[in-house]
């Protein structure tokens, strides 16, 4: 499991940790509307270390700890916010503000109230976490109208899907893998620019080929990756 395709040596590379950090950090500097907040965010960096330095940098008011508890991360929100969960397994505490409030309210204010939110955190299976923080919840939440789902894998389109859902007018899911956030991938330099996104909705052709086609998501292209370049 932990034999991830990387790319080929290049002049920038950067895991996909440092990809999230750099997207957040990115659109805090341009939105004064943009905040993180969730447990541990703050002082201790994040449970996985995405959010390293953004609280010394832009201090209590825009990246703020929360209590131990997924239901007042979503009381507290407002604004343009990003809500980490530690895991999404625990997503399922405030899954009635995901679902009832968060998704549905454009629709039950007839297009008047968007909700621009973001929830982001490691989800599915990862090593030695055992079941309560192993679960996908991709099919879930991507069977709610009203949300917006991505699951980005590497480096380019963590940072760029990421930045998207911060700027979209609704809630957007982004569901990441903990396996993955210290892989390094390569970084074109269209990526590296602060103006780089990744338009949601769109499919990504990883390489092209007349013999077959492989259609995934998330973690699994690593997989795909690997074995056409094995066949190849």
């Amino acid at each position: 499991l932990r034999d991830f395709h990387r790319s080929a040596p290049a002049a920038v590379q950067m895991t996909v940790r440092d990809a999230l950090n750099q997207a957040m950090d990115e659109e805090l500097e341009r939105d004064e509307r943009v905040f993180l907040l969730g447990e541990e965010v703050a002082q201790y960096d994040g449970a996985y270390k995405v959010s390293r330095g953004l609280w010394k940098k832009y201090g209590d008011k825009r990246i703020i700890d929360t209590p131990i508890s997924e239901i007042n991360v979503l009381l507290q929100a407002g604004l343009r916010p990003i809500c980490e969960f530690m895991t999404f397994n625990f997503s399922m505490q405030a899954i009635d503000q995901i679902i009832n409030s968060a998704a549905k309210t454009y629709y039950m204010s007839a297009g008047l109230q968007s909700v621009p939110i973001v929830f982001r955190g490691p989800n599915g299976a990862s090593a030695g976490v055992a079941a309560q923080h192993s679960q996908c919840f991709a099919a879930w939440y991507g069977h709610c109208p009203g949300l917006k789902v991505v699951s980005p894998w590497n480096s380019e389109d963590a940072k760029g899907l990421l930045k998207s859902a911060i700027r979209d007018e609704n809630p957007v899911v982004v569901l990441e893998n903990e396996l993955l956030y210290g892989v390094p991938f390569e970084m074109s330099e269209e990526a590296q620019s602060k103006d780089f996104t990744i338009p949601i909705g769109k499919a990504k052709i990883e390489r092209q080929g007349d013999s077959g086609q492989w259609t995934l998501f998330w973690s699994s292209q690593h997989l795909c990756v690997n074995s056409v370049t094995n066949l190849t």
